[in-house]
């Protein structure tokens, strides 16, 4: 293990190069990151770093993300079979028929999905300001995809807005069942449960915090509670225990794990750099129209 860490770290001075990797990668690939975060931070961090190479220990469409931000640089992604489900639960097809079917429509698109489909959307959203976003545009119309539990936890809180819902989901938490989450809050009582709102409405009915991966950190680190049952992919749990290690951690399940996301391991990152495999390339147009969305996000957000 000390051979390959001290061989990263030459091979990360030799290309100059950052590792970034998203809370739900291994413990193992989380120690040897430069940099931790949720997939909009990683790749809006990726444009302000110096470096010339960027390895993204997640999945493609976060390695994508970062490419369109960071045009100049080379982004490498460890493992270019880690791809998303639910980024590939919506197509530009389907787009173009809900646009053909409604008036006064803003096709709304979370940075969690691939760019063809942010190049066809006239914003894009993260989970933690997607309530915000889509407050202030004016549509009336809301197709939101990919994730139909996002937008059914977003049309919650803006009932002023009309949503159509596309039939996608992430996997992990559309795993986490509503009996699952009820039976675990019996056998711990008084214990909190945070939930991410790609997770069912019926799920989130139980929750006592609904929030993005950061979001559900930080409120474990800044509540004084001795315990959580935490209802999102399990490699959160690596940043939990390293800020909250006098603390308790529950899952709901034993099949909280994304798959895709654990492709990424420190060999598969050593050969990365070894070789400068694989490097993502992208069309210089769709690059342009897919940079539009998350542009227009951050101007939305700052406005």
């Amino acid at each position: 293990m000390e051979d390959k860490v001290s061989k990263l770290q030459k091979l990360k001075e030799e290309h100059d190069a950052v590792i970034l990797a998203h809370y739900y990668a291994t413990s193992e690939v989380q120690e040897i990151a430069d940099y931790i975060g949720d997939s909009f931070y990683l790749a809006t961090l990726a444009r302000n770093l110096d470096n010339k190479v960027i390895v993204l220990a997640g999945v493609y469409f976060m390695a994508e993300s970062a490419k369109v931000l960071s045009p100049d640089k080379t982004v490498l992604i460890p493992d270019e079979t880690a791809g998303c489900p639910m980024a590939d639960m919506a197509t530009v097809e389907g787009i173009q028929k809900v646009r053909s079917q409604y008036d006064d429509l803003a096709v709304v698109c979370y940075v969690n999905s691939n760019a063809d489909l942010k190049a066809h959307s006239d914003v894009c959203v993260t989970s933690s300001n997607a309530v915000n976003i889509v407050s202030k545009l004016k549509e009336k119309n809301i197709y939101f995809v990919p994730d139909k539990n996002l937008a059914h936890y977003i049309s919650t809180k803006l009932p002023e807005k009309n949503f159509i819902f596309n039939d996608g989901f992430c996997c992990v938490h559309e795993g986490i069942w509503a009996e699952e989450v009820k039976a675990i809050k019996e056998a711990h009582p008084g214990v909190k449960v945070l939930m991410h709102p790609e997770c069912t409405a019926e799920a989130l009915t139980f929750a006592d915090y609904i929030g993005a991966t950061s979001g559900i950190l930080d409120y474990a680190t800044s509540h004084d509670d001795s315990e959580f049952i935490i209802a999102t992919e399990v490699g959160i749990l690596h940043q939990l225990k390293k800020h909250c290690p006098e603390k308790t951690f529950y899952t709901v399940n034993d099949h909280q794990i994304c798959n895709s996301m654990k492709k990424n391991t420190l060999d598969s990152i050593l050969n990365a750099l070894e070789h400068l495999t694989y490097d993502i390339k992208m069309d210089g147009e769709l690059m342009e129209a897919s940079e539009k969305p998350l542009t227009r996000m951050v101007e939305l957000a700052n406005a």
